[in-house]
């Protein structure tokens, strides 16, 4: 089985939202949810508490993201 991108799943201080998904990706979430739990030995995690470690590793992850987060650098040195 190949090794999936989220670790353990830790409960930490939520902000709520309210979104809307389709049936497809509720049940992908679903179905995610069950094998991190296999592949973890933890309970299945509910849907919604997988959205945001995914939200959070694909901005870790994206590397123009990266970029735009790094504090603009000065082109000349002052003097």
């Amino acid at each position: 089985m190949p090794k999936l991108k989220l670790g353990v799943v830790l409960d930490d201080h939520p902000v709520k939202l309210t979104i809307e998904l389709s049936a497809v990706t509720h049940r992908d979430l679903v179905r995610y949810g069950q094998v991190l739990a296999e592949e973890t030995g933890q309970k299945p995690v509910e849907t919604a508490k997988l959205i945001e470690p995914m939200i959070a590793r694909f901005m870790a992850t994206d590397r123009a993201f990266a970029r735009l987060k790094k504090p603009a650098t000065k082109s000349r040195r002052s003097e």
